[in-house]
């Protein structure tokens, strides 16, 4: 072993970095255990290989495979509309799990998360790597899934470690051993560094994360600015990035995406799909005390060609109602008669908190004011009764669609329909189908339903 050159300790930080194996999949078997060793994919109501389980991985799927491909290359795969109520649930229980070991825990996305252990061992009287394994089989025992974790110095370097060693794995590395692992990971693999930037500091003679790491930090700041000097230190085992625990209380933008099955060439659906997501998206920036004037839509074919555009309302608002007349004109710009549409989607940008109104001078004030009681009113009626009881008109247009059915004004064809096992538009979760007593379809204990054979 060739001496380390960056002149660490063993421990003198202890970041954990938790990693859902399968994520989405893994749920679906752990909430039926029959599903247990069978190749398993959701995704049905998309038509779209959304996850698979890794015995679907060995059998060749991959993710955004159309079902119906998925169905030729494993007959045997068992297909499942996504769950993401259980899903989110499940992970609530697993970042649970990981605060009871330490309050400082960092929730980066629904099966990913950090928490910091440093100084923990006189707690439990064990070491790090044994603290780090006691969260790895709690979460497997008390949730019947698998994740692979990573122990290290820095949030960087416990993230290339829990992915290492999948599934189920466990990699832990000493501030001795820093080195020695830096030269098995290739440097497009360390998160922040993207396909140009890789291919950047491979024509630099740039090939591994110690390659990396054993340049200067005034090449990396020349090379890669701020975020070059960050992961410099990260690899080196030096914290740059701190653990975020606080929940998140703003955004900077917030986006809402919807892919529809079957597509769709008609005008009048796309742009109830599209007022749709801005619903949603005003929704979510209500509640977080926001309002935007920047308004990105987008577009996306069957052929998965992507067209959008942006514009500026004159102030911030918090009332879908004020954006929609802008965001149908941007709609008609990048819509194109004849093209199957399978997706839409709307950024809003250009955030601030909703404090006081400006008006403008030209303005109305009492409609203004009125278009922000009309929002509150509609969130009190969708907190009682659920998301989007109450919506624009152009959402009746949702209702019409058939299953099976391609809208079209100017035809009216049909496509097959898909079998249950195939899934479509149709295709439920269980979680949704069975109700426990006092549920609605709008609103569900926050519990999974694990399904017990005895």
């Amino acid at each position: 072993m060739k001496p380390s050159p960056f002149m660490l300790q063993s421990w003198p930080n202890a970041i954990v970095h938790i990693d859902g194996d399968a994520f989405f999949a893994s749920c679906e078997q752990s909430v039926h255990s029959e599903l247990k060793g069978r190749p398993v994919i959701t995704g049905a109501e998309r038509n779209i290989v959304a996850s698979m389980s890794y015995e679907a991985k060995a059998r060749g799927i991959k993710r955004a495979t159309p079902i119906w491909e998925a169905k030729k290359i494993c007959p045997e795969v068992v297909i499942l509309p996504s769950d993401y109520e259980t899903y989110s649930l499940i992970s609530k229980r697993m970042f649970s799990i990981l605060r009871r070991f330490t309050p400082t825990v960092e929730e980066s996305s629904i099966d990913e998360g950090f928490a910091d252990i440093k100084g923990l061992r006189r707690l439990y009287r064990k070491g790090y790597e044994d603290i780090a394994r006691d969260i790895q089989r709690t979460i497997e025992r008390e949730l019947d899934l698998t994740v692979s974790v990573g122990l290290s110095l820095t949030k960087t370097l416990a993230k290339l470690a829990a992915k290492f060693e999948k599934p189920r794995g466990f990699t832990s590395i000493k501030g001795r051993y820093v080195h020695e692992f830096l030269t098995k990971v290739p440097v497009g693999d360390v998160c922040g560094i993207g396909p140009n930037t890789t291919a950047l500091l491979n024509k630099r003679g740039v090939f591994t994360a110690l390659d990396y790491a054993m340049r200067p930090v005034s090449w990396a700041k020349q090379l890669l600015g701020k975020i070059g000097v960050e992961l410099w230190h990260e690899l080196r085992g030096e914290m740059a990035y701190g653990l975020n625990t606080e929940k998140k209380e703003s955004y900077q933008a917030i986006s809402k995406t919807k892919t529809f099955t079957p597509p769709s060439k008609s005008y009048d659906y796309v742009k109830a799909q599209l007022f749709r997501n801005t619903e949603s998206a005003f929704i979510k920036l209500r509640r977080y005390k926001q309002r935007a004037q920047r308004f990105i839509i987008y577009l996306r074919t069957q052929e998965f060609a992507s067209r959008g555009m942006q514009a500026d309302l004159n102030r911030p608002t918090i009332a879908p109602q004020e954006a929609f007349r802008l965001i149908e004109e941007l709609l008609r710009a990048v819509y194109v008669p004849e093209v199957l549409y399978r997706a839409t989607g709307i950024v809003l940008t250009r955030l601030e908190d909703d404090n006081e109104v400006q008006f403008d001078l030209f303005e109305d004030p009492v409609r203004v004011v009125a278009m922000r009681r009309l929002s509150h009113g509609i969130d009190e009626i969708n907190k009682a009764y659920g998301k989007h009881t109450v919506f624009a008109g152009s959402g009746l247009f949702l209702k019409r669609q058939q299953r099976g059915t391609i809208l079209d004004r100017n035809t009216s064809g049909t496509v097959p329909e898909l079998s249950p096992d195939l899934g479509g538009r149709h295709a439920v979760p269980e979680r949704k189908q069975k109700l426990l007593p006092g549920e609605t379809a709008r609103q569900h204990l926050n519990v999974p339903l694990w399904q017990i054979k005895i």
